[in-house]
């Protein structure tokens, strides 16, 4: 069995990113803790929720993260080096296009959508969604980071130099994160569990899923970094890679732009050639496609790329 230093409950959450929070647990260097983490929409879905239970969607309540933890030793410059040990998931999950909200909030504005994932929380194999698509799995959680130095509360779906709501895939099993302390004790927190997600999660929303995660603290001294970095242990998208990739293309001055382009492009195709609504083919993109920044050199014109994964449909 896994040894941990230190348990911390689902109880135990706060709601955006303020240093003036008492932590709830004092560990040190060399430390590990387990953290019972629920799933972004903080217990508002269920595995019996439906597209109706969205009208009812309290913003307020989502991103929940799971601490602070103060790290005894941690002083402003510092690293805190967070090596992910262990996740297991609860065998369920959601994605949804909750109006307003994500990439292409403007042409599915009207469209309210939900689907509950089931899977194997033990083996993960690839995940059911509709009848013929199976989307791979990698479980990690979307929030994890340490309390900024400005005062007051920093909101919980922004992203910050200290990291927070990173939504970064890789940061799973076996990835080394090293986030910049700016607080003494850094004053960590975890949250936000997904059991997958494509770069970009464009909806808005990934598999989102609650989860136990193991986490394992040290320090690096007078790192002084700017931003988190982090280092995997080795390949990260073999889970996608086996079939190859169904690409589509945004060009243009705007990045921001030209990646709603491309995923548009890719939701027209995938809806047209599966036979779903686009609405569907949106909250699956979300699941398990990527954006990637192809040319950014060449002003005033710039590509962003969008992969989608051939094997949720050949595998």
């Amino acid at each position: 069995m896994l040894k941990t230093n230190h348990y911390l409950s689902k109880d135990k959450l706060h709601f955006g990113w303020d240093n003036s929070l008492e932590p709830v647990l004092n560990v040190a260097p060399g430390e590990n803790v387990a953290f019972e983490v629920i799933d972004a929409g903080s217990g508002q879905v269920t595995p019996d929720s439906t597209t109706a239970d969205l009208a009812n969607f309290d913003f307020s309540r989502v991103n929940a993260a799971f601490g602070p933890v103060h790290v005894d030793g941690a002083q402003p410059g510092d690293a805190l080096k967070v090596s992910i040990v262990s996740i297991q998931t609860k065998g369920w999950g959601w994605t949804a296009n909750i109006p307003g909200f994500g990439l292409l909030a403007d042409r599915f504005k009207d469209e309210p959508e939900l689907y509950i994932w089931k899977f194997d929380p033990e083996t993960l194999a690839p995940a059911e969604f509709r009848p013929g698509g199976r989307v791979p799995l990698k479980p990690f959680p979307g929030i994890i980071g340490v309390a900024p130095a400005a005062p007051g509360v920093h909101g919980a779906v922004t992203p910050l130099s200290t990291g927070g709501n990173m939504d970064t895939r890789d940061l799973s099993v076996g990835t080394e994160l090293y986030l910049p302390v700016e607080v003494p004790g850094a004053l960590f927190s975890v949250g936000d569990g997904h059991a997958g997600q494509g770069d970009g999660e464009v909806c808005g929303t990934a598999i989102e899923c609650p989860m136990d995660i193991v986490l394992h603290f040290d320090l690096v001294k007078n790192a002084n970094l700017r931003y988190p970095r982090f280092t995997t242990p080795g390949p990260v998208s073999r889970h996608l890679d086996e079939k190859g990739y169904e690409v589509t293309m945004g060009v243009g001055p705007d990045l921001m732009e030209s990646a709603r382009n491309a995923v548009n492009d890719m939701v027209d195709l995938i809806a047209t050639s599966r036979g779903m609504r686009p609405v569907e083919a949106y909250l699956l993109c979300s699941a398990c496609a990527d954006l990637r920044i192809s040319e950014i050199v060449d002003e005033p014109h710039y590509i962003v790329n969008y992969y989608f994964p051939k094997v949720v449909f050949d595998g």
